[in-house]
């Protein structure tokens, strides 16, 4: 019972976090579609293992949290996240013709909209580490060690869970008839 009021008392006093969403770009040459997709693959953000994506959602998150020792246990109170979203883009760097700018147009709010999904995903893996650890309390810690393991363990999950969303959405999207695959078509093929 002492666990299930401690968790709703530190659930209601959660102060907000803090949150940036950051627009990058990298700039890519062309003036058809064929072109602005080619300058893509060869500027695109670079990833672990060396390959090249056309666009990409990173973010970075710290924490701020209170442990607090009650007796023999300790609670974790409070969890503040510090989240930076950061979604790089591709850009052509001259201005295109109103024909290839239109198509562009379309490309470029679809491909941002699905790293938008992806920014979600991350909020909501952010969501689940707060809602899963704040109020948690590990009887027998005192000096609060072991609680932070527990933590840690939580907070890995949420990101191995996210991992897998991303991953399963970006197969989707990608895939022969996914959303992205239509986006580089229409890009590619004039509409």
């Amino acid at each position: 019972m002492r666990s299930m009021i401690t968790r709703i008392f530190c659930l209601l006093a959660l102060p907000a976090h803090a949150e940036t969403t950051l627009i990058k770009t990298y700039a890519i040459s062309g003036s058809t579609g064929p072109e602005l997709y080619a300058s893509i693959g060869e500027k695109g953000p670079l990833l672990a293992g060396g390959r090249r994506v056309m666009a990409y959602t990173n973010w970075d998150l710290k924490w701020t949290r209170s442990y607090v020792p009650n007796g023999n246990a300790c609670t974790l109170v409070t969890a503040v996240p510090h989240l930076i979203i950061t979604i790089n883009l591709p850009k052509p760097a001259k201005p295109l013709s109103d024909e290839i700018a239109a198509h562009w147009k379309a490309f470029i709010t679809g491909i941002q909209a699905h790293e938008q999904v992806h920014a979600a995903a991350i909020r909501a893996m952010v969501e689940t580490i707060t809602r899963e650890t704040v109020g948690l309390t590990e009887d027998n810690d005192p000096q609060c060690k072991t609680i932070r393991k527990s933590v840690l363990a939580k907070v890995q999950a949420a990101n191995e869970a996210y991992k897998a969303t991303s991953r399963t959405f970006d197969s989707k999207e990608m895939a022969t008839g996914g959303n992205v695959n239509a986006l580089v078509l229409a890009l590619v093929n004039g509409g």
